[in-house]
């Protein structure tokens, strides 16, 4: 059974903003070219449409395009936002199992290893997925346990990843399997190497966030044993 995780915790400690800055109820991420999870902006609280301008005013001084996240427990934040024209976008689901779980059965030291920090093949890989320099510093700012994941498949680079620890939970960011090696067991191999390494650094819990339509990669998640125990989206504005 996967314990409750502190899910906002962890995704930014693991996955950090540039920034983070405090708007009356509005907590503001400075992304940097990072992604829309560095970037997006959520609700401490309580928020009232009079709000909202007071956030857009403040991810426009960082010269970013207004972006919302939205939680489960911010459902009237969401029908605020619909109704001043945001779209939502990009749903996500968390899925988190114990280490326990994901590492056995053992798996061959050659099929995956960690290292930090990444080899040139592994930047190479995230390259060729549209991973960049703005992504590439967030994995530099993150503090704690942190390693570059790169999996093997037919003696040659199939995949790679980016793993972290926040307290007692590892999560995983950045999973990219090359395309030409898909459908071999590379992701499987990895999420159990992902494991291992959590555990060897006192984690005992592995979570990771997929988008919700990437139905290949929930069916695996949900084959190894994962639950999903969160969720969120965004809401951009339209036009």
């Amino acid at each position: 059974m996967t314990k409750p995780i502190d899910i906002d915790a962890v995704t930014e400690a693991t996955w950090p903003p540039a920034s983070i800055t405090q708007h009356g109820p509005w907590r503001v991420r400075e992304g940097r070219s990072g992604g829309q999870r560095v970037s997006a902006t959520t609700a401490n609280g309580p928020v009232n449409a009079s709000d909202i301008a007071q956030a857009e005013a403040a991810m426009a001084a960082l010269g970013q395009t207004p972006l919302f996240m939205v939680r489960p427990s911010d459902a009237a934040l969401d029908g605020l936002l619909d109704a001043q024209g945001y779209l939502r976008h990009d749903p996500v689901v968390i899925y988190a199992a114990p280490v326990t779980t994901l590492a056995d059965p053992a798996l061959s030291p050659m099929a995956a290893f960690t290292i930090w920090p990444p080899l040139g093949i592994a930047t190479q890989l995230w390259a060729e997925a549209g991973i960049g320099a703005g992504r590439l510093a967030v994995m530099d700012r993150t503090q704690g346990p942190k390693t570059c994941l790169l999996g093997r498949v037919n003696d040659r680079a199939a995949g790679v990843a980016f793993i972290a620890c926040h307290g007692k939970t590892a999560m995983l960011h950045a999973l990219e399997i090359s395309p030409s090696q898909r459908r071999n067991g590379a992701a499987r191999n990895m999420m159990r190497a992902a494991a291992v390494w959590a555990a060897d650094q006192g984690a005992d819990t592995l979570c990771l966030a997929v988008t919700e339509n990437n139905i290949a990669a929930r069916a695996l998640y949900a084959n190894l044993g994962m639950d999903e125990v969160g969720a969120y989206h965004y809401r951009v504005k339209q036009g």
